[in-house]
Order: structure tokens, then sequence, then C-alpha cells
């Protein structure tokens, strides 16, 4: 049974705008391409969680070592303040800063966000569990719609935190948009906590995206059975294979599906009927690999100053602290 403090605020359906839309303009351009944010059913939500533990993946236990270090001073930094996470998961290293904020206050407040609805409410429950003094409302839905819907908070600030570099899975366009939204849902003198990946070697960044176990494979061809289950489709997952390529010129990884015969799909939900030929790549994924300096810049322009940095001593990942 949910703790009283559980709270869906919202539905998956509720939330996605123009549900199915983005598909339509993806797969009816050239080159093809899907949005990544359909790799997040309660399926691609668990292989994700396992990429994360994979010995080639290291941005999760590189940026978990930072705030396993940091954890304490960042709430020392910050004060007493609501604690805002978009794309929460499992919220496993969530629990470094929760330790953190307990250690100091006697109550505070977790809003987890996410699009899956399964690893969401269990990781709820593992929390309340674990900390009494903790006030816990879940939200299902979209960063974009979930941070329109951010109620005014009791507490003194609030802190928006969004970990993993996922920044790094827009554009440069829609990373600017995403940043402008952070600054608007931000009150003078709350703090935004945002992990990136840094740049690093060529061998290194695709090893961590071509694992041997083949998790990232099969979290890359779920993306097909998701569009299936949601659009009445028939997507074909053995006639396309994985790949995952570091663009050295952008600084980024791009991860796609490759349809290894000519072949017609059709979407019955979104009436569309769509040809590949064989060879033909769709892009499920960018993954930008970030310079600290440039982001600082980029964040300073949406009103976001750098309060302080840190790092791993390899400098593979960094937090970058801001303050509105």
């Amino acid at each position: 049974m949910l703790t009283k403090n559980f709270q869906i605020l919202a539905n998956n359906h509720q939330l996605i705008k123009n549900d199915g839309a983005d598909v339509i303009q993806g797969l009816t351009q050239t080159p093809k391409s899907l949005p990544p944010k359909y790799f997040y059913d309660d399926r691609g939500s668990e292989l994700f969680e396992q990429i994360c533990e994979l010995p080639e993946y290291y941005p999760t236990r590189t940026e978990a070592w930072i705030l396993r270090q940091y954890a304490n001073e960042i709430a020392q930094i910050t004060g007493e303040c609501e604690l805002i996470e978009l794309g929460s998961g499992s919220s496993t290293k969530t629990i470094f800063l929760l330790d953190a904020y307990q250690k100091i206050y006697t109550l505070f407040r977790y809003i987890p966000i996410d699009v899956s609805a399964g690893i969401l409410k269990a990781s709820v429950l593992k929390l309340q569990k674990k900390y009494s003094n903790l006030s816990i409302d879940a939200l299902v839905g979209t960063y974009e719609q979930a941070l329109a819907q951010l109620a005014s908070t009791a507490s003194p600030c609030r802190m928006i935190f969004f970990l993993g570099s996922s920044i790094g899975n827009f554009n440069q366009r829609d990373a600017d948009v995403f940043l402008h939204q952070i600054a608007d849902a931000l009150n003078p003198g709350d703090y935004f906590l945002l992990g990136l990946d840094l740049q690093k070697p060529k061998d290194i960044l695709e090893a961590a995206y071509n694992d041997n176990q083949g998790v990232t494979a099969a979290f890359n061809l779920n993306i097909l059975s998701h569009l299936n289950w949601r659009f009445q489709g028939n997507f074909d997952l053995n006639s396309f294979n994985h790949q995952a390529i570091y663009n050295q010129a952008d600084a980024q990884i791009e991860m796609y599906l490759h349809s290894h015969k000519s072949h017609w799909v059709s979407l019955e939900a979104l009436d569309l009927k769509v040809f590949l030929e064989s060879g033909e790549k769709i892009l499920t994924e960018i993954s930008r690999k970030f310079d600290l300096a440039i982001m600082q810049k980029e964040l300073e322009i949406q009103g976001l100053k750098t309060v302080k940095i840190w790092t791993d001593p390899q400098e593979w990942f960094g937090l970058i602290l801001c303050q509105a």
C-alpha cells in the first residue's frame, strides 16, 4: 500500500504532449530518427538500470563517487531546501544527497520526476522506508510539463537537479530551451545541480555504449518494442542491429538502429506506414560530451551563476552547482 506522501500528480498519457507526433516527424524525415523519451517504458528503465552497472559504463559510478565525496558540502552550501530530481529512475545516486540533507534537517521534501511509473513507484516505496523524515511527492511525466506544474514551496529555497549527464541527449537548441525552462522554474536564490559527462578518448566513450553483454543493444532495440505496444506497430526487432559511434567533430556519441533488410513498417494508431531500405539507419539518441568552461557560460546566459564545480580525479565527469 502506498504511503500518504506518495502522490502521482498526473499520468504519463496526460503529460506527453502530442503523443506520437514526434514519432511521425522522426520517421518521415531524412535521415530518420526517434525521440529518446520512448526508450523509457518500464522495460527500458529496467535495462537502463542494468547498463548503469556495466563495467564499461563509467558515468554512473563516476558521478556516484563525486556525490559520495561532496554531497555534504552541497547540502551545506544550499542550506535547507526542497529537492526536485528530473529523470529520477531508481534514485540510486540520489541517496547520497538525501543522506546529506537528512543529517542537517529534521524534515525535508523530495519530488522525483520520471516518465516510467513502475520504476518511480518502486523507488518511492523504498525511499519511504529508509527516510522517515522525508516527504515525497512523485510526478510521472516529461521534464517540460513537470517543471510547469511545480507548486510553490514552503521551504526557504529549492534545488532542481539533473544527474547522469542526461542533458547530453539534447541537441544545442533543445538544451538551451531546457535551461531556460529550468531558470523559469527557479526563484532568485534557488539552485540547480547539473551532472555532465566530460570529453575524453574515443575508445573509452565507444566502449561505454557498445558493452560486451549486449545490454545497451537490448535497450536500444526496446524502443521499437515500446512503439509497437504504444502505437500498434509491427517493428521486427530481428531486422535491426544496434550501433553506437563517437562523432569527434560534434563531441557526441550517436546511437543508431540499422535496418539490415528492406521492408515496410506500420504504426496503426498513428496511421503511419514507413519504408526502410536495407542498410538505412534510425538515429535513436545522441549523448553530447561537455567542456565545463563552455557549459558555465551557457548557464550564465540563462541567469544561472556557477557556485562550485566538483569532478573526479580523472576529470571524466563533473557536477556544476549554480544559483538563480
